[in-house]
């Protein structure tokens, strides 16, 4: 603790010092005046240790528009795990790592503004899939640099190998890494990214 171990008093002093020392009348004698020195209750100080729950890494899972769809969409892209495949597989890996997640899903770009602002100095790290907002969206950019949580931009697909508009990502420039091609499993490897980044910080 920043200024030592915390003190407990007995409780015969929360009444005040009458309650712990004997009283004087005037002129006393001096053995009177000698037992003033002595408390009748000797003062017993308790040491606690200081305790503190160690702080767990917090992480935001974010998902953009139509990942509720895994399954359904385009399983030859994004294959055949569905979203609750994929959050399970989310839990699971937090706590193999001793982190807690939060996991979110939203087809709207403010709510992912929202989420992004919400890490500020409360979350160590975002997993962020902004689906098709990353070719698209200044606004989660700019969330991302005003916050400065370290993020990692995962796709499921690999997409340096599909269509020309998906070659531009908007929030790759305030990203500490992106995970591109892995499938799901991309999500479990920017969490350990960013655990692994987190304890070498420390």
């Amino acid at each position: 603790p920043p200024f030592g171990e915390l003190k407990t008093f007995p409780k015969s002093f929360e009444g005040g010092l009458g309650d712990t020392f004997p009283k004087v009348s005037p002129g006393a004698s001096s053995a009177s005046s000698a037992s003033l020195a002595s408390p009748r209750i000797p003062y017993k100080p308790k040491f606690e240790p200081y305790s503190r729950k160690a702080m767990i890494m917090k992480l935001l899972i974010l998902n953009g528009p139509n990942i509720n769809l895994l399954g359904v969409r385009e399983p030859d892209i994004y294959g055949s795990e569905t979203y609750a495949t994929l959050q399970k597989k989310i839990q699971e890996h937090a706590a193999a790592r001793g982190v807690e997640v939060r996991i979110v899903q939203t087809n709207h770009e403010g709510v992912m503004v929202d989420e992004i602002q919400n890490t500020y100095r409360k979350y160590q790290g975002i997993v962020l899939n902004p689906a098709a907002y990353t070719h698209t969206s200044v606004a989660l950019l700019d969330a991302l640099k005003a916050v400065g949580t370290p993020t990692v931009e995962v796709h499921i697909s690999d997409v340096s190998k599909r269509e020309d508009f998906r070659q531009i990502s908007y929030v790759r420039a305030a990203c500490v890494a992106t995970i591109s091609g892995h499938g799901t499993d991309g999500y479990l490897e920017a969490m350990d990214l960013l655990i692994d980044r987190a304890g070498e910080k420390k």
